[in-house]
């Protein structure tokens, strides 16, 4: 199916609007135009649905009042600028069932894939940490089997660190994944 994107710039409330209206597809809006995502190779499709997984399963087992999203919620940046990540993790409540985005996510994710890797490791890792509530942003590489973890440290500078197994802390919210279980359940261990 074709998809005539719309060729006038959108702000963030008329594009979460009309994406809502498409019948397939993932677009985010850069600059108040649409973009639209290429299809996701298997490898991102199972990271995505694992790391989501393990995040929600983390939320349950420390018990905060928390809850994770796999995508289809849009992160609003700034006016012009809505990104759709992998999944997230925000504060309960949830947001009103007609809801579009989320407004206060904890934690971000992004699963690289070749198309999109080098805007996931430039223009988001710098426009997610425009958004005040996000502490953590986490990029998951399938193919290299790692988690690039960025940390907010409370100044200008974030804090990096790539795993490739065992725990990751993620403080806050409180909760911990093990990164060898993410991709051992991918199957790409």
């Amino acid at each position: 199916m074709n998809v005539a994107l719309p060729s006038r710039r959108m702000s963030n409330d008329e594009f979460l609007a009309w994406s809502e209206a498409q019948v397939s597809g993932k677009y985010e809006l850069l600059d108040g135009i649409v973009i639209m995502q290429q299809n996701q190779r298997w490898a991102h499709v199972v990271a995505k649905t694992t790391i989501f997984d393990a995040l929600r399963a983390a939320i349950k087992q420390s018990g905060v009042s928390y809850f994770a999203v796999p995508d289809g919620q849009g992160v609003r940046i700034r006016e012009g600028r809505t990104f759709e990540p992998d999944a997230l993790v925000a504060p309960l409540p949830t947001p009103a069932p007609d809801a579009l985005s989320i407004d206060d996510p904890i934690i971000v994710v992004e699963v690289l894939s070749p198309s999109t890797a080098q805007f996931d490791v430039t223009t988001k890792l710098r426009d997610y940490f425009l958004v005040p509530s996000i502490q953590h942003y986490l990029v998951v590489d399938p193919d290299g089997r790692t988690i690039t973890h960025h940390k907010r440290t409370g100044g200008p500078a974030l804090e990096t660190r790539i795993v490739d197994g065992g725990t990751l802390q993620l403080d806050p919210p409180g909760i911990a994944i093990d990164v060898g279980a993410v991709f051992a359940e991918t199957g790409m261990a």
